[in-house]
């Protein structure tokens, strides 16, 4: 599993903070484009898939959803890192 490609982002997202969107190779045979990692208004981080309308496109496991988002939060920890060390 690996991060494709990263966009810190600053959105509202029903409440909440969407903080980045990803593509993800989820395997050598399946990619998934446009996931969101967003910060739940009492701090934690969770992975969301894209939707289409009012519906989700994929839905996850908690243990994978788990591994997505700590993936993801490790590639934001990075990127912003850069950033409060350049301040």
């Amino acid at each position: 599993m690996e991060i494709l490609e990263f966009k810190s982002i600053d959105e509202p997202s029903g409440g909440h903070r969407a903080i980045a969107v990803f593509d993800l190779a989820l395997t050598d045979e399946c990619r998934l484009y446009g996931l969101r990692l967003l910060r739940m208004r009492d701090g934690r981080l969770l992975t969301f898939a894209p939707q289409s309308g009012p519906r989700r496109v994929a839905t996850f496991a908690s243990s994978l959803a788990a591994k997505i988002t700590r993936l993801a939060t490790d590639q934001y920890e990075a990127m912003t890192a850069d950033d409060r060390t350049a301040a």
